[in-house]
């Protein structure tokens, strides 16, 4: 990774400014129509789009339209919905556990509390943070792989984790979190690419403290 120069306070400020100005209304591009479709959703896109996310939810909540029918799914069956999906193996298992839980825990609702989301089989602080800034407009940050690359760009973070990450954008951007989540997260997705990014006429361009070849 190479070393770029940090954001100073005032830059924060416009990088924040900027983004809440071509993101006013940001929201995740996942389907759903509940708490329980989200939270699958969002354990689903792990290392996987979420468009192919969207192909496979349909008939995987038809056939399971609550924490209960999954809780008492066949792990084959249910293999067979989302085998298109990146570690469909474990994610299968990973959500047949995570019904189980709020069935037998949560008096089959999902929680809505990151706290009690992150002790559900297969959520970590991501996917719960996820949740919480999609479902409840929680002040939170979450960090996937287009917002790592994005905070490192722009010099808001140098670091080596996604959880330490979070923290520095955090801190750094105090409030407006869920939204300026999902913009760098459409940002690092469409413009700000890993490969190839779109460069010319980019309104951060300004702010950028790499070059068009460097790659996080």
């Amino acid at each position: 990774m190479i070393k770029v120069k940090k954001a100073t306070k005032k830059e924060i400020d416009e990088i924040k400014s900027i983004f809440l100005e071509h993101y006013p209304n940001s929201i995740t591009e996942l389907n759903y129509r509940n708490l329980y479709e989200l939270l699958i959703s969002v354990m689903l896109s792990a290392q996987c789009t979420d468009k192919r996310v969207n192909i496979i939810t349909p008939a995987l909540f038809e056939a399971y339209p609550n924490p209960v029918t999954l809780a008492n799914a066949d792990l084959d069956e249910v293999k067979s919905y989302i085998k298109s999906c990146s570690f469909f193996n474990n994610k299968a298992k990973n959500i047949i556990k995570m019904a189980q839980s709020v069935v037998e825990n949560y008096n089959a609702e999902i929680p809505l509390e990151r706290d009690e989301l992150m002790k559900l089989a297969g959520v970590g602080q991501k996917t719960a943070n996820v949740v919480m800034i999609e479902y409840a407009q929680a002040n939170l940050m979450a960090v996937d792989t287009h917002v790592f690359r994005v905070a490192h760009r722009l010099g808001l973070s140098d670091a080596k984790t996604a959880i330490k990450c979070e923290e520095e954008l955090t801190k750094k951007f105090k409030t407006d979190l869920h939204l300026l989540h999902q913009a760098m997260v459409l940002f690092g997705r469409y413009r700000c690419k890993a490969v190839k990014p779109e460069c010319e006429d980019c309104f951060m361009a300004s702010h950028c403290k790499t070059t068009q070849t460097f790659k996080v």
